[in-house]
């Protein structure tokens, strides 16, 4: 008698394989629409700054006005800033560049909880897929500024910091603001993941944590100050290998 057992076959007796596979098989179009859809109607949004936050963060947090400040001064100087769309931090952001010189975008997600758009918005994209709506959030950005957050703002910290380690995607500059909070994870990382080997101690300097306004601003300014905005040659060669 074999040791080994066999798994049972799990069927949904309304779906057969065929119809299932031709059902797959559409999605990969729904989501190469997805992707065609975004970067046509984002092409021209450059600069532009990504700004992260929580959802749940309330209007008359401290955290909200803050983002809002610094989204206005990025907005001023020119640069479009784009956020999840949402409410709390995403809509303080949004509201801050609304009032500014420059576009407010939201690329929004469909989720059945907690998103809905908030109105602060020149241009909105709505996303099925997370991972087409991240793309888009690195592919347009010349900055990331990365307010206190969640699990899909730590996911979203972490995808930057991974592609621009592993040069999958070109350094840009990666600002967590609100230094009380973020403080316990960057030490982390230096005690556990450099003292452990699973970084590099050069890695740590992919991150900037920044609590002024002006100094967000100033330190984006800063590291393309001896080049343009525009992806490099090499650069652009490798967003579109994203």
């Amino acid at each position: 008698m074999s040791k080994h057992k066999k798994l049972p076959k799990i069927v949904d007796p309304g779906l057969s394989a065929v119809s299932y596979n031709a059902r797959e098989a559409w999605r990969i179009f729904g989501i190469m629409a997805e992707f065609v859809e975004a970067t046509e109607r984002l092409a021209e949004i450059r600069p532009a700054v990504s700004i992260f936050g929580s959802a749940r963060t309330k209007q008359d947090d401290p955290r909200y006005l803050l983002t809002e400040r610094i989204a206005r001064l990025l907005s001023d100087a020119g640069f479009s800033v784009i956020s999840g769309g949402g409410p709390g931090i995403m809509e303080a952001a949004n509201k801050g560049a609304y009032y500014g010189k420059s576009p407010s975008v939201g690329l929004n997600i469909q989720l059945p909880h907690e998103q809905s758009g908030n109105p602060y918005q020149d241009v909105s994209q709505t996303f099925q897929h997370f991972f087409a709506r991240k793309f888009m959030f690195v592919k347009c950005a010349a900055a990331y500024v990365v307010m206190p957050g969640g699990f899909g703002t730590l996911d979203e910290l972490m995808e930057a910091l991974t592609l621009v380690q592993t040069g999958k995607s070109r350094k840009i500059p990666i600002i967590l603001v609100d230094s009380a909070f973020w403080q316990g994870l960057v030490d982390w990382f230096r005690d556990r993941l450099v003292v452990d080997g699973m970084i590099s101690p050069d890695d740590m300097n992919l991150i900037q944590v920044i609590d002024d306004p002006q100094a967000v601003v100033d330190a984006i300014f800063k590291h393309y100050e001896t080049r343009g905005f525009k992806p490099l040659a090499e650069e652009h060669e490798l967003m579109l290998n994203l």
